[in-house]
């Protein structure tokens, strides 16, 4: 970021590199990242998604636990989106007169930016009717999110239930299939800071410096979001629900806390997430089966980000979601249970999100600026999450905790 900053600095709109406009390349190399990015997209969330859910129609308590679970963890996650959209249409980051250069420096597609404009409620039924497809294959090759996400989540349920030596080889083949797309995301991240170096030096070049000031305002949106969520939301649950005393119970799971924020990584830091809930007085039982299935499904920080991301792109191109709002809330939802947990692989879920929405899937690059410090913040704010699912569950299930009672 700060050669692509120093970059834009010291060179001109016209300069060239040898015989090419130096923000054509710029543009080739930013462009080959995201293309990476699309190409995940599909197998990595539909193999995530038939993982988690086969794991938890497998459970002998998933009827009550399981329920419990999904129920406190989709409870968590509306918090979080509902928060993260009022801030950002409150905020209004991509607003101003600043605005203005940085969406001339981002891709125009008139036919996609009017997509979304101006529809109203009976064009949400039709985007929910398009969640049941007629042709699971078309789907997946036009990336329709709602489609792949109700196919994926019915083929996982069902596989879960199958006879035990069945359920076992699916179990295996998706495993692998999801382990494989892991390892391929991994390789398209190691290419991220040559691909955030292009896209956030071409931004900057085109649009000036003036620009980041929106980008700051993003930033700032999105931590007030996370702060909120983390140091509001999440306690009064604790204290209300679970009857424990929020700081208390954060000063045994700190550490998981802070290995989360430097690791950006729920599935790195879950071991330590184990140990921290046990410190803090969760059984075994609740934890060998809440938290796992947290660091796969439930990413409040995540569904969070994503939907002030999308919101925030189309306030830059001037475009009013209206009712469209509530799509990129429950695609937000839907698609942070399918993000793998490893750095910034939310980049993968709003690259589905953005053109379902209308807007085009370039317009990343303008986060990419500070996206790895959000990454690390909201992966804190996940796992803080997973964390307090499972005192929640703890104490409904078993009444324990009693050390971090309120008093």
């Amino acid at each position: 970021m700060a050669l692509a900053l120093l970059t834009a600095a010291l060179a001109e709109p016209e300069t060239t590199l040898g015989g090419l406009a130096l923000v054509e390349v710029l543009d080739f190399a930013g462009g080959l990242f995201l293309s990476a990015l699309k190409m995940v997209v599909v197998p990595l969330i539909v193999s995530a998604i038939v993982v988690g859910v086969a794991n938890m129609a497998a459970q002998d308590g998933f009827r009550r636990v399981g329920a419990k679970a999904v129920g406190f963890y989709l409870l968590t996650g509306v918090c979080a989106v509902v928060t993260g959209l009022a801030l950002v249409n409150v905020i209004r980051p991509g607003e101003g007169e600043a605005a203005v250069a940085l969406a001339g420096a981002l891709p125009q597609d008139a036919a996609a930016l009017t997509a979304v404009e101006g529809r109203g409620f009976g064009d949400l039924i039709g985007v929910l009717r398009r969640a049941v497809p007629d042709n699971v294959f078309a789907a997946a090759a036009n990336a329709e999110l709602l489609a792949l996400i109700f196919a994926s989540v019915l083929f996982g349920y069902f596989a879960g239930r199958l006879p035990k030596p069945k359920r076992q080889v699916m179990a295996r083949f998706w495993g692998a299939v999801h382990d494989i797309m892991v390892a391929i995301t991994m390789l398209v991240m190691r290419f991220a800071p040559i691909g955030v170096f292009a896209l956030v030096a071409k931004t900057v070049l085109v649009a000036g410096f003036a620009s980041l000031a929106n980008v700051a305002w993003f930033a700032a949106t999105v931590m007030a979001g996370l702060a909120a969520h983390i140091f509001l939301t999440l306690p009064l649950l604790q204290r209300f629900v679970a009857g424990v005393r929020p700081f208390a119970y954060y000063a045994k799971i700190l550490p998981a806390q802070l290995t989360a924020f430097s690791t950006a990584s729920s599935s790195a830091t879950l071991p330590v997430t184990l140990a921290c809930a046990e410190q803090a007085g969760v059984s075994k039982r609740t934890t060998g089966f809440v938290l796992p299935l947290g660091a796969t499904v439930n990413m409040d920080g995540t569904a969070l980000y994503e939907c002030v991301v999308v919101i925030f792109i189309a306030q830059l191109y001037g475009v009013d979601l209206g009712w469209a709002q509530l799509v990129v809330v429950a695609l937000a939802l839907l698609t942070s249970v399918g993000v793998a947990g490893i750095p910034s692989a939310s980049l993968v879920a709003i690259a589905l999100i953005l053109p379902a929405v209308g807007l085009p899937v370039e317009a990343l690059a303008v986060v990419l600026v500070v996206d790895r410090l959000l990454d690390m913040s909201r992966t804190a704010v996940n796992v803080t999450g997973d964390l307090t699912v499972a005192a929640l569950i703890e104490r409904s299930e078993s009444g324990g905790l009693d050390a971090l009672r309120k008093r």
